[in-house]
């Protein structure tokens, strides 16, 4: 299968995930800005969800990018993802109607952590196919967010049972700390377009 379609899908499931977000938020009955306050808390889990969606979407593009061939493993890789992602409307509107009590926030970040694992083996699944030598292995290098991220969502999790808050606050760190593109990739990609043109 060409990376085209596989990039194709993944898009579309990406969208579709978007869409069933928006949909899980409920339109108050009142007409003052007073009935926006118990929507509050689910739009701001809607707001979070949102940005490690467009993240996962940007640095999944820029993998593919960077992909010659995909093959089965990649396949089945890039599934796994798909469905820890596909997991966000469920975990986002669990978390924001129960204001973020312990077991919706402890779940939030397991689905979270779950999602940063499948992206970490789809990572390695393209490298070995793609060799520990290749322009694509050395962009990566040796990943400092990508082996953080995990560490502090697992720290999320626990921190959900006694303070709940301060997983948030960690979910919001996190995903700053990925707001900026990986630029990793990109170069690479930047680099083998302009040797070929």
């Amino acid at each position: 299968m060409g990376k085209n379609r596989l990039e194709a899908f993944s898009d579309g499931v990406l969208a579709i995930i978007i869409t069933i977000m928006v949909l899980e938020m409920k339109v108050p009955h009142g007409s003052d800005l007073a009935s926006l306050k118990p929507v509050f808390p689910i739009f701001l889990t809607y707001a979070l969800s949102f940005v490690y969606l467009g993240i996962y979407w940007n640095n999944h593009h820029h993998l593919l990018k960077a992909v010659a061939r995909v093959d089965g493993a990649t396949m089945w890789a890039n599934l796994h993802l798909l469905f820890w992602l596909s997991l966000f409307p469920f975990v986002t509107g669990w978390m924001g109607e129960n204001h973020f009590t312990q077991a919706p926030t402890a779940l939030y970040g397991a689905v979270l952590l779950l999602a940063a694992v499948a992206y970490v083996i789809l990572q390695t699944v393209i490298v070995a196919q793609h060799g520990r030598n290749s322009k694509l292995a050395a962009a990566l290098g040796r990943d400092i967010k990508g082996k953080l991220s995990p560490a502090l969502y697992a720290l999320a999790i626990g921190a959900a049972f006694v303070v709940p808050w301060v997983s948030g606050a960690i979910y919001v760190l996190v995903a700053l700390m990925w707001l900026v593109p990986d630029r990793r990739i990109a170069r690479v990609v930047n680099q083998s377009e302009t040797v070929e043109t």
